[in-house]
């Protein structure tokens, strides 16, 4: 992991320039979802990516295919937003960019959202675009599933929600700064509060509320970090350093051990939430979608 202090410095800046909205605001959800989308217009789709709409299941979404994409080889990816903001939209210039590293056909679905649709039915999507790839032919032991921030929390109650219905399970789970623990309580929100320019307690605090409905934050399919975890695939987690996030990540990775998983845990230092869709700006962050690449060679080798 290579340090360039001047370029994350670059993408601090960037943040602090980005307009602030107030959660308590009625029409907060509907202009961040659109600021979220327009941002996402000024970052590059990975050169050679075809694009295309899909639908899985029911649930619709894009489908991107690399020039070098492996025979079988797929990715199934979950955006980020908090369950309430963020689209495959949002997030193509960065999907992209992982699909061509891992040289997979991704899937990247539009899972439904809160407040309109609140837990379980991100969940319930991600297992019915799963379910779908397997009826098309897709094969699991080539197949990775992935996804940011909240995409990463459902990255993983996907695969926990496969192994409780008897279905094959993917060769691999690839969470990028997972929110797995929606009680939003762990060490580093209150130790990195002041370095995370992305993730704050107040907002953080509205989206889980919002998302969760009636549930309790300690459902294991809402927070997976309370699941059994046991004989899930492989994992890699990346995660920043300075992420309000980070001990999710952490803790994931001590509970998927002690369940006897393999998991390989990336904190990469200087770096902030979900530091990859920032791939045009960050050399760690072109970096560590490589690496994504390279584990996903091994792992599907």
């Amino acid at each position: 992991m290579t340090k360039h202090p001047t370029e994350i410095t670059t993408v601090r800046a960037f943040l602090e320039q980005a307009p602030t909205m107030d959660p308590s605001d009625p029409d907060w959800i509907t202009q961040m979802r659109a600021g979220y989308d327009a941002m996402s217009m000024t970052l590059p789709l990975a050169e050679g990516v075809e694009v295309e709409p899909v639908s899985l299941g029911g649930v619709e979404g894009i489908k991107f295919t690399p020039a070098n994409a492996k025979p079988g080889r797929t990715l199934l990816y979950f955006h980020g937003g908090g369950y309430v903001i963020g689209s495959p939209t949002s997030h193509q210039g960065m999907v992209s960019e992982i699909a061509n590293a891992m040289g997979a056909t991704a899937y990247s679905m539009d899972y439904r959202m809160a407040p309109e649709a609140v837990f379980p039915a991100a969940v319930d999507d991600g297992l019915a675009s799963y379910k779908t790839l397997l009826e098309l032919g897709v094969d699991p032991a080539h197949t990775i599933i992935s996804g940011d921030s909240a995409g990463g929390g459902l990255t993983m109650a996907t695969a926990i929600s496969i192994r409780d219905a008897g279905l094959d399970l993917p060769a691999g789970l690839a969470p990028i700064s997972p929110w797995v623990n929606l009680a939003n309580d762990g060490p580093t929100y209150r130790v990195k509060a002041d370095s995370d320019p992305m993730v704050k307690q107040d907002s953080i605090d509205r989206m889980a509320k919002l998302y969760l409905g009636d549930a309790d934050a300690t459902t294991p399919l809402a927070s997976p970090l309370g699941a059994d975890l046991a004989g899930l695939p492989p994992m890699l987690i990346q995660v920043g350093s300075e992420e309000v996030l980070l001990s999710d990540s952490t803790m994931l990775a001590a509970r998927a051990g002690a369940a006897k998983v393999d998991v390989t845990l990336e904190i990469w230092p200087d770096m902030v939430h979900v530091f990859h869709f920032f791939y045009p700006m960050l050399t760690d962050a072109r970096t560590a979608i490589g690496r994504m690449g390279q584990w996903a060679d091994r792992l599907l080798a």
